[in-house]
């Protein structure tokens, strides 16, 4: 079956112009087939027509015919038939004025061309016509192409151009991939196309030649071509091939150019398929293309070509070993035994020295693929290279072979070479510092059946303080970036909170090949959990941070009661809210062992519910009596309940009594500035039981600088006791006397203070004795000092005197009566003057006030 033909010609003496440079050639149907619709027609014209180079002059030599461009096109319609073309310029025989001829062929919707060929092996017909035929023949250009189409000579010559393009072959294939994926989503007027820029247009079909030997065969049914063009911006195809000059303003993003004719391009295009099919092509060897696509995978798998070019002794890059590791991984059934050794060979090549992580993670999925199913002298090498990846190359993510892969005589080669070497680093003062690199030597110690019982509580001792020190470094990365987000949310702008890719939360990397190592070597588990448990009471909370994102396998016979609690610390915190003594008990019954029998349970306890922070004065004193002072005193935690009493606000009553407990508790422990502080609570204990000796202020100045530099608290305490004391109705006048001669500034501004509470407001206004005792000792003692003076001063202005004020008449008398009582009449006389100055001053304001209501 032939299909339907069309001729577009300009090529007739008289149609046009003879003269002139640029000028538009005009054109007609000259020939066509009745089968092509008008409206394929209306269409078809633009896409025929032809404009020479810029400057081509309009009267040409035949030689100067043979330079110019032909354009071969394949494009599709709006109907979705396709029209294969070729356009050459020729010239009249006349005046050899520059014309053209197209011929082309129309291939329906849903028709293909013979044989399931690309497009771009119609150009080498030798039916395509220069000139219209008397009747169009009945075998069309494509159809009649015969298989010598694909001799020898022009497959060399396409290889040929493949290296002379290399630096640009899989840029462009990359491209090419691109266009045909987006071919069915793209919107045509935002389509990108791949633009070739080449001298002469025979090389951009070259190209394309090279592609459509690569390409799925369903794609080059949709990639629309053509080989030359004076205005690239305005067609319709995808691969379009321009001239030098013809491509300076392609610079929009709607074009992916490639000029071939210019410097080379530099650096990979990181398109794994796109690169191993440029390599092929380099190589020479197109046919690896159909072997390829012999292979199971979906269209532009890298896998299948990169395993062909390994097993044919192609060079590749890492990104390209990997996709053909990762491809055979998920399909060990697909090669048989030799290629499966040749691929495994290619990989573990000892010439290789760019192997990246990820190709070693594709080589390790391709050992466990292959463990079991091939023989062990084809895996051998791939649990070699693995190995030694990890020893020399320090990679601790490698997917390590199992034990069973170095049993034979390869195995053990490997550990003569690589055993002395892991020996001497496990044995270095920093072995077990990095835990991924720590883990990783130890397993493949184990795998090679390398000795290292006599290093391992060394190793395993400072693996567990990297371990906690792992965690710690996390918390406070997370720390840090919760700050930056709050304070970025603050100022309304949204953190990046970088740090919390490495949430405790989150299973660190290293964590799987540690439950690995600690499943495989019982006595490495054993050894390290016991180290664990022993340095979980001096951090508690890196111990509790570490369970929380790697679950540790502590379910066995060993006790371990630290790690037991450290795992059990956020469901009690969370249970018991906030009764964090309750907690501290719950955690205690996860130990499985009592404070008394083992009393750094109680620190781990402590540090885990409050930390860094200081309990209250009562969950302190709850503490105390948790445990003796003994266990608390081996734990240390009785410096949590000092912080407690030292800590506590003025306010706080039981603080007192728990620092008389702690000075009894630990005589020999509390020294210093702390042990001067508790003295001064426990004297403010004995002044408010009445157990106080005399020279109350002499003792409390002489406790103070022991105490420096004290607590606001502690100081409230021991100075609102004494002033307490003195304001209270039995207050020895002795005492007070000692406080007002003191000159010190602290305790006469407690003695104020008190005198402004409302304990002493409500005495002086139901007590007129009390009242009248306040006025004898705020009147008395006018040699005190200045301190005193001024502070009595405003306590009789105010303080007593509103309280006296506020007294009905017979209540005032009671207080001038009973301050008679306490002393002389000339006391009695003082009181008198003192409240009539304040009545007088009173009245006469008021007698000014309403003289200046009368005379307004």
């Amino acid at each position: 079956m032939s299909l339907a033909q069309l001729h577009y010609t300009s090529a007739t003496a008289g149609d046009g112009p003879e003269s002139g440079e640029d000028a538009e050639i005009s054109a007609r149907f000259s020939a066509v087939d009745a089968a092509i619709p008008a409206a394929a027609l209306t269409e078809a014209g633009p896409l025929l027509a032809y404009e020479p180079p810029v400057g081509t002059a309009r009267q040409v030599t035949e030689n100067a015919l043979r330079a110019l461009p032909e354009s071969f096109s394949f494009s599709v319609l709006s109907d979705g038939s396709h029209l294969l073309a070729r356009t050459v310029p020729v010239r009249t025989p006349q005046l050899s004025s520059l014309r053209f001829h197209a011929h082309a062929v129309h291939l329906p919707a849903g028709t293909h061309l013979p044989g399931g060929m690309p497009p771009i092996t119609a150009c080498r017909s030798a039916r395509w016509a220069a000139t219209t035929p008397d009747r169009v023949p009945a075998v069309d250009p494509v159809t009649a192409l015969s298989a010598a189409t694909g001799r020898a000579a022009e497959r060399e010559g396409l290889n040929d151009f493949a290296v002379s393009r290399g630096p640009w072959l899989a840029g462009v294939l990359a491209d090419l991939r691109g266009l045909d994926e987006s071919a069915e989503t793209a919107d045509a007027a935002d389509a990108v196309k791949v633009v070739l820029v080449e001298r002469q247009s025979a090389d951009v079909a070259r190209w394309i030649a090279l592609a459509a030997a690569v390409l799925p065969p369903e794609s080059t049914e949709r990639l629309t071509f053509t080989t030359y063009t004076r205005h690239p911006e305005r067609a319709p195809q995808r691969v379009i091939g321009v001239l030098p000059q013809d491509a300076h303003e392609l610079s929009g993003p709607g074009f992916r150019v490639h000029t071939c004719t210019g410097p080379r391009p530099e650096g990979a295009v990181g398109d794994a398929w796109a690169e191993t099919a440029a390599r092929i092509w380099r190589s020479r060897m197109p046919e690896l293309f159909r072997e390829a696509a012999e292979l199971p995978g979906e269209p532009y798998a890298a896998g299948p070509v990169a395993v062909t070019a390994l097993c044919a002794g192609i060079a590749l890059g890492p990104n390209e070993r990997a996709a053909a590791a990762d491809w055979a991984a998920e399909r060990p059934y697909a090669l048989d035994a030799k290629r499966t050794r040749q691929l495994v060979d290619a990989l573990t090549s000892t010439g290789v020295d760019d192997r990246t992580g990820a190709e070693f993670d594709a080589a390790g999925r391709l050992f466990a693929a292959l463990d079991g199913r091939s023989p062990a002298t084809t895996t051998a090498p791939l649990a070699a290279m693995l190995v030694t990846e990890a020893v020399r190359g320090g990679n601790g993510s490698v997917e390590l072979p199992g034990r069973t892969a170095f049993s034979g005589p390869e195995g053990a080669a490997v550990a003569a070479v690589l055993g002395p070497e892991i020996v001497t680093e496990l044995s270095g003062a920093g072995a077990g510092l990095d835990v991924a690199r720590t883990v990783q030597l130890l397993r493949v110690a184990r795998l090679l059946g390398v000795d290292c019982a006599e290093l391992l509580p060394g190793v395993v001792r400072r693996l567990a303080s990297a371990l906690l020190a792992d965690a710690r470094d996390t918390a406070e990365a997370r720390d840090t970036a919760d700050a930056r987000d709050t304070d970025a949310d603050a100022r309304g702008v949204r953190g990046t909170a970088d740090a919390r890719d490495t949430d405790p939360a989150h299973s660190p990397g290293w964590a799987p090949a540690l439950l690995e190592l600690m499943d495989e070597q019982f006595d490495v588990r054993t050894a390290l959990l016991g180290a664990l448990d022993r340095i979980a009471p001096e951090d508690p909370a890196g111990a509790e941070r570490l369970l929380g994102r790697v679950a540790l396998p502590f379910t066995g016979t060993q006790l371990l009661p630290h790690l037991r609690m450290c795992a059990e610390a956020p469901e009690a915190k969370a249970g018991c809210g906030d009764d964090r003594v309750g907690a501290v008990q719950r955690v205690l019954r996860a130990a499985g062992m009592s404070p008394f029998a083992e009393p750094l349970v109680l620190r781990t306890a402590v540090g885990l519910v409050w930390g860094a922070d200081a309990p209250t004065v009562g969950e302190a004193r709850l503490l105390l009596e948790t445990a003796t002072s003994d266990a608390h005193r081996t734990a240390g935690t009785w410096s949590h309940l000092v912080a407690a009493a030292l800590n506590a606000p003025a306010e706080d009553e039981e603080a007192p009594r728990l620092a008389h407990d702690l000075l009894r508790g630990f005589p020999q422990e509390i020294a210093g500035r702390e042990r001067g502080a508790l003295l001064l609570l426990d004297f403010a204990r004995e002044l408010r039981s009445g157990e106080a000796e005399p020279e109350w202020a002499q003792r409390v100045r002489a406790l103070r600088p022991g105490a420096e530099p004290v607590e606001p608290g502690v100081l409230g305490h021991a100075f609102g006791s004494l002033a307490g004391r003195l304001l209270a109705p039995d207050g020895p006048e002795d005492e007070l006397y000692a406080l007002a001669h003191s000159g010190d500034a602290d305790l006469i501004a407690a003695y104020d203070l008190a005198a402004h509470g409302p304990d002493v407001r409500a005495r002086l206004t139901a007590d007129p004795g009390y009242a009248a005792g306040c006025f004898a000792v705020w009147t008395a003692h006018p040699h005190a000092g200045t301190e005193w003076s001024r502070t009595t001063a405003a306590l009789l202005e105010e303080v007593l005197r509103p309280a006296v004020r506020a007294l009905p008449a017979d209540g005032v008398a009671a207080v001038e009566e009973a301050v008679g009582r306490s002393g002389s009449s000339g006391r009695a006389e003082a009181f008198r003057d003192w409240n009539r100055r304040s009545q007088g001053t009173l009245g006469r304001l008021g007698r000014r006030l309403a003289g200046r209501v009368r005379r307004g």
